[in-house]
C-alpha cells in the first residue's frame, strides 16, 4: 500500500519531493525532541494544484495527512506517526508586495523573517514578531493564529489575515484571497481556518496586512515597583502617544535568575535582582516623533524617558535604562527572546501558555504560586509574559516526574486561569499537548459544535487526525 501510494505521490510532486524512511525520519521530530515519529512519507508540493492533487489521493485512499510548515510547534501539532506529512516549504513565494493598498500576497511556505525583508524594502513591515522568525512559516504562524511580542499593538494572525486559499480534505481548492477589509457576504470562513491547526484544510496562500514601518524606536528596561505599577506606565505611555506601545514584556526575578545561570554574558542592563523588569518599546512614523531635535535628541526616546522619570519620582518604577544605540535596543529584545533557550532545557517541565484579562496578571501569579507551594514546595518556576495582552508562559519544574502529578499541577493551573476568566491556551495551540485541557475545560456546547465542523469538513478523519479536538 505505502510503495504505491508514494509512486502515485511521486506522478505528481516529482521523485525527489516525495521522502521516506531515514530521508523522511527528520520532519517527524518536533525542534524541542519532545514529539518524536516515523511518517508513512513526506511530499512537498510545488503548488497549489499539487496540493490538491496530494489531497484527492489522500482522500481516495483514506491516507492521514499531517501538514507540516517551519515545524517549531510547542504542543506536537505535527506528530504523525504513520501518517503522510504534506510540507509547504516549497509553497515559498512572495508573489506581490502592494504598498499603496498595504498587503501582501504571500504562499504558506513563506518563512515570516523574509516576508519581514520583503516589506521592508517598501519602508513596510508585517508586524508578526517572535523568536522563531527565522524558521517559522507563514502557513503554520495562520494553522495556530500565532501571537509574539507585537500582539498590544497589531493583534495576532488572525488580525493580520484578510484573504487566504485552502485545499479541503477531498483536495478541492477554497478561494478566499479577499483583499478586502469589509465583506459581510455570510460566514467569515476564513477565520475558522485560521487557528485550526491543519484538521479542517490546508492553507496554501494568504493576503496578509502590512503597516508602516517604524522610522524610530524608543526602548527601555523597567524595574516596576509591582505588576500593577507596571500596567500604570503602560496606560500612561498609551495615552501619552497615541497607541505606540508596541511591546511590553514582563520578566521576573525567577527569569533574571535563570538567565544569569545559563547565559551569563547576557547582562540585564538593570541586573538581576528586581521582581519587576519590564521590556518595553514605543515604535513611531510620524515626522514629529521621529525626526531629532537640534540636540540630537528623537523625540519619541525623549518622551519615553521623560514618562520613566515621573514614574521613577512618584515611586511606581525603582530605575529604568533607554536604549542609546539599536546595539544596546538589540540587546535587550536578546534578553526576552532567550525565553525559550533558557527554560524549556531543565528537566522534568510543565510548560504553560495561559492568558487572563491584563488587570488580572498579579492575581493569577499571587494565587497560581501560593497553590504550588502547598502542592509541591519545592517546585520552582519561571514566566515571561507578554504583559501587555496578558499572556503568561508560567512554567514549572517539578520534583516530581510522575505524569499524574504534574497533571494535578496543570488542573491546578487551569482553575486558577478560569476563575480569572482567562483562556488556558493563548497562542501555542492544541496540538496533543492540550487535549486533556480540552476534554476538561472547553465549553462542552462548543467542542460539539466543532465535532460537527470537523465531521463535515473532514468526513473520513484524515486531516491532522487526533489534534485539538478530544474524543467525545
Amino acid at each position: 500500500m505505502s510503495g504505491g501510494l508514494i509512486r502515485r505521490l511521486a506522478a505528481i510532486c516529482g521523485a525527489g519531493n516525495v521522502l521516506s524512511g531515514k530521508d523522511a525520519a527528520p520532519y517527524g521530530r518536533d525542534w524541542m525532541g519532545k514529539y518524536v515519529s516515523q511518517p508513512l512519507a513526506v511530499v512537498r508540493p510545488g503548488d497549489t494544484t499539487e496540493v490538491a492533487a496530494v489531497m484527492r489521493l489522500a482522500h481516495d485512499t483514506g491516507t492521514p495527512v499531517v501538514p507540516i510548515a517551519g515545524n517549531t510547534g510547542l504542543v506536537g501539532g505535527t506528530h504523525a506517526a504513520g501518517a503522510l506529512m504534506l510540507s509547504v516549504e516549497r509553497l515559498n513565494r512572495v508573489r506581490a508586495i502592494r504598498p499603496d493598498a498595504r498587503i501582501a500576497i504571500v504562499e504558506a511556505g513563506v518563512i515570516l523573517s523574509t516576508l519581514h525583508d520583503a516589506a521592508e524594502a517598501h519602508e513596510l513591515a508585517f508586524p508578526l514578531f517572535f523568536g522563531a522568525r527565522g524558521s517559522a512559516m507563514i502557513g503554520g504562524n495562520l494553522a495556530t493564529n500565532a501571537g509574539g511580542s507585537n500582539v498590544l499593538r497589531y493583534g495576532n494572525s488572525r488580525a493580520l489575515c484578510l484573504g487566504l486559499e485552502v485545499v479541503l480534505p477531498d483536495g478541492e481548492v477554497m478561494d478566499l484571497m479577499s483583499e478586502l477589509h469589509k465583506d459581510n457576504s455570510g460566514y467569515d470562513l476564513k477565520d475558522m481556518f485560521i487557528g485550526s491547526e491543519g484538521t479542517l484544510g490546508i492553507i496554501t496562500a494568504a493576503v496578509l496586512k502590512l503597516v508602516p514601518k517604524p522610522r524610530a524606536y524608543a526602548t527601555a528596561m523597567v524595574a516596576a515597583r509591582s505588576l500593577p505599577d507596571a500596567l500604570v506606565l503602560l496606560n500612561r505611555l498609551q495615552s501619552a502617544t497615541g497607541g505606540m506601545v508596541e511591546g511590553f514584556e514582563f520578566m521576573p526575578r525567577t527569569y533574571m535568575a535563570r538567565l544569569r545561570e545559563v547565559l551569563p554574558d547576557l547582562r540585564p542592563p538593570l541586573g538581576y535582582d528586581h521582581d519587576v523588569t519590564i521590556l518595553v518599546e514605543l515604535g513611531a512614523t510620524a515626522p514629529r516623533d521621529v525626526e531629532p531635535l537640534a540636540d540630537g535628541s528623537v523625540p519619541v526616546a525623549g518622551l519615553l524617558e521623560e514618562t520613566l522619570a515621573g514614574l521613577i519620582d512618584e515611586g511606581l518604577a525603582l530605575d529604568a535604562a533607554v536604549a542609546q544605540s539599536q546595539g544596546q535596543r538589540l540587546a535587550m529584545w536578546k534578553i526576552r527572546e532567550s525565553a525559550a533557550e533558557i527554560t524549556l532545557g531543565r528537566q522534568p517541565i510543565i510548560d504553560t501558555d495561559i492568558c487572563v484579562p491584563v488587570d488580572q496578571v498579579s492575581a493569577f501569579m499571587d494565587d497560581a504560586l501560593a497553590r504550588l507551594e502547598k502542592m509541591d514546595p519545592e517546585a520552582e518556576t519561571i514566566t515571561v509574559s507578554h504583559l501587555g495582552d496578558g499572556n503568561l508562559h508560567f512554567t514549572v519544574w517539578p520534583t516530581s516526574r510522575d505524569a499524574a502529578t504534574q497533571d494535578l499541577i496543570r488542573e491546578m493551573v487551569e482553575e486558577v486561569t478560569l476563575a480569572l476568566g482567562g483562556s488556558f491556551s493563548a497562542e501555542h495551540g492544541i496540538g496533543l499537548t492540550k487535549l486533556p485541557s480540552m476534554r476538561r475545560r472547553k465549553d462542552k456546547v462548543a467542542l460539539a459544535v466543532m465535532r460537527k465542523i470537523k465531521q463535515a469538513l473532514d468526513p473520513k478523519g484524515i486531516m491532522n487526525p487526533g489534534k485539538v479536538i478530544p474524543d467525545a
